[in-house]
């Protein structure tokens, strides 16, 4: 079987537990490199994986020049996403950079942009694209089972420790860019459609020294075309929390947990006449099915879904909630036109 060969870009926490592992089972790809800057991790997981390149950041354009490698698939900092991306696009390496896509809609369109002229593909990791409980509920809606979806509800929270990257603004930290995507994106996909306005708030605790630099927790409202809301609230500083509601005319759909990788998810469907039903579904490696999926698309020349333009479509919305918050106003959605300039 053909293979394509992928180096893994940044070797933090999700790739050492979710993105090295998931290769064994992404049956057409090779992981053939992989880079930091801790020499410690480059031998030992070079060892672990058998792989044949463990290089440091400083070798990343000769390396991907050299022709050893397809594609990247970068797991770095938000702040890095844009760089690194344009520079694979560069070298003539296709992309498959983790979400968010960057940490603003101008670095989005300079990834689009550069990967477009370098004839290169873009795809952005969005894990529960490929996963099945959220693929059977959009099935659902799709065919109408539960009616016309009228409202969205959701929320995804964590604890999260002083110092983690994640509390860090300016590489892109915040519960917004980090787990608030997941609630954006998944509204997005369910309805079908893009959100027109947004009203938000956030709330900060200045005696907390987590929080010196982005805010505890932020809540939204997104307006959808046909009068349709959604509301979700993410947080770094509430225990584990994970679910969605989409809400219909004629029932329910409910998934709790709804955007963990590390166990299965769990599927409830009441309708108006009070029967309900519930669904498990098993834990699935949701990154082996997004690898496989992303190396189909380059050995078929065909585009891959989700692009560039759905991790841009997501920092439009983010950046209207973040406008939002500072002001106390509503404030419209910028809409995708699918042409950068």
């Amino acid at each position: 079987m053909e293979r394509v060969r992928l180096a893994v870009v940044g070797q933090g926490y999700f790739a050492q537990v979710a993105i090295l592992p998931a290769f064994a089972y992404a049956e057409n790809c090779a992981l053939t490199a992989l880079f930091s800057d801790d020499p410690g991790k480059q031998q030992e997981l070079r060892k672990r994986y058998h792989v044949e390149h463990a290089l440091s950041y400083s070798e990343y354009d000769e390396f991907l020049r050299s022709g050893a490698v397809d594609a990247v698939y970068l797991a770095l900092p938000n702040d890095m996403h844009c760089e690194y991306t344009v520079r694979a696009a560069r070298a003539g390496v296709h992309v498959l950079c983790e979400k968010p896509m960057a940490v603003s809609s101008e670095e989005c369109e300079r990834m689009i942009r550069a990967c477009d002229e370098a004839h290169v593909k873009l795809m952005v990791a969005y894990r529960l694209h490929f996963e099945e409980a959220n693929l059977s509920t959009l099935e659902m809606l799709k065919k109408g089972e539960l009616g016309t979806p009228r409202y969205f509800l959701s929320a995804f929270s964590l604890q999260v420790k002083q110092g983690n990257i994640r509390t860090q603004s300016e590489r892109g930290g915040g519960p917004l860019f980090d787990i608030g995507v997941y609630c954006i994106n998944a509204s997005r996909y369910l309805f079908g459609a893009e959100p027109v306005e947004v009203m938000a708030a956030q709330a900060t605790r200045p005696d907390d020294e987590r929080f010196r630099e982005v805010p505890e927790q932020v809540s939204a409202i997104m307006s959808f075309p046909e009068q349709r809301l959604a509301t979700f609230t993410c947080g770094f500083g509430a225990v584990d929390e994970g679910f969605y509601d989409v809400v219909c005319s004629e029932g329910r759909v409910r998934l709790d947990p709804a955007y963990e990788y590390a166990i299965g998810l769990h599927q409830q469907v009441t309708r108006a006449d009070g029967k309900s039903k519930t669904k498990d579904f098993k834990k699935r490696d949701q990154i082996a099915a997004e690898l496989v999926y992303f190396a189909n698309c380059l050995l078929n020349d065909q585009t891959p879904e989700p692009s560039g333009w759905e991790g841009l479509a997501d920092l439009r919305v983010i950046e209207a909630i973040q406008e939002s918050s500072r002001t106390g106003q509503r404030v419209p959605v910028k809409a995708i036109e699918r042409e950068v300039r």
